[in-house]
């Protein structure tokens, strides 16, 4: 694992900020995943509140040591999601 794939902040309030987690193994270098905006295909255990908003509290996918790699994998889709949102802003 090279040294860019895990961070932590201890001295965060909320550090670690998911029950359940491991203080040892807890990667903060996704703190706000970048595949919230998947919706249901992020891959990651996710529920949604009566409200309709998903709620990843219950979710390590990204906050685990192995799944850097894993979250990379999913980065084109997020990207060609921005390149939509991108080229709709764009139109009349």
């Amino acid at each position: 694992m090279c040294n860019f794939e895990f961070f932590q902040n201890i001295e965060c309030e909320y550090f670690p900020c998911h029950a359940g987690a491991d203080p040892e193994n807890f990667n903060c270098l996704f703190c706000y995943c970048p595949l919230y905006a998947l919706g249901d295909r992020c891959g990651g255990s996710f529920s949604y509140t009566e409200q309709g908003i998903k709620d990843c509290s219950g979710c390590l996918r990204p906050h685990r040591r192995e799944n850097y790699s894993k979250i990379l994998e999913k980065m084109p889709q997020v990207l060609e999601m921005a390149k939509k949102d991108l080229e709709s802003a764009d139109r009349p």
